[in-house]
């Protein structure tokens, strides 16, 4: 079922919304929202741009940048700059090869994009080229914008979460499923993203599938990737 946006901290917002894997597991979704210092609004692995989302979403701000994460979460992508064509229409690494139907008006790096006005760091990815995501950091809450380098099943979790967590192996409760342990083609350079990704001093992550992990975030990560 959709709730109302929920709020994490100061100028920091998640949109949970019913998402289907293999057609009858509800998995569920998440797009985070961040409003930068300037009053603009990220949107980060949208979700369908409806009607009610739309209008909490404008009871917040303008909204600046939309964000297509990784490869695979760009399905609502569309629909946001349908409706807000002044937006940035962000893309990971490969993916404007992908969605050729999507004018991007940039691809993602290290560098953040003058429509984060100060509000995140990023660091895209090396090593998992099917996937390719950029990673993000909100210094003001100290937080962590995953989309599927991690899932975070819980027993508060959906029952489909659950099942498909464990269908694909998430291992420890939090971490990456086989088949983003699959997209990791290079390990050392995979290894050198972690380690800049850790020097964040965050604590929150956020995670795309599955609950929000609100404490201990470093250690939990550096946990998930110990088989590295």
């Amino acid at each position: 079922m959709a709730t109302p946006l929920r709020e994490l901290a100061k100028d920091l917002w998640v949109a949970e919304r019913p998402f289907r894997a293999l057609r009858f597991l509800d998995i569920g979704t998440r797009m985070t929202v961040v409003r930068t210092p300037a009053g603009g609004l990220i949107l980060h692995s949208p979700v369908e741009a409806d009607a009610a989302t739309r209008a909490e979403v404008d009871a917040l701000g303008r909204v600046a940048a939309i964000v297509c994460p990784n490869r695979v979460h760009h399905l609502y992508a569309g629909g946001w700059k349908q409706a807000y064509p002044g937006a940035r229409l962000l893309a990971a690494p490969g993916l404007a090869e992908k969605r050729r139907d999507l004018a991007f008006d940039a691809v993602l790096g290290d560098a953040p994009d003058p429509s984060f006005a100060g509000a995140l760091e990023c660091h895209a990815t090396q090593g998992a080229p099917p996937l390719s995501e950029v990673v993000f950091f909100h210094p003001p809450s100290a937080t962590l914008l995953l989309t599927d380098l991690a899932f975070h099943p819980t027993p508060a979790s959906s029952p489909g979460l659950r099942r498909w967590t464990r269908l694909s192996r998430v291992r420890g409760g939090f971490g990456p499923n086989l088949v983003v342990r699959l997209c990791i083609r290079d390990r050392a350079a995979f290894r050198r993203s972690l380690e800049r990704i850790l020097a964040w001093p965050f604590e929150r992550v956020t995670v795309t599938h599955g609950e929000v992990l609100e404490t201990g975030g470093r250690d939990a990560l550096r946990r998930a990737y110990a088989w590295l």
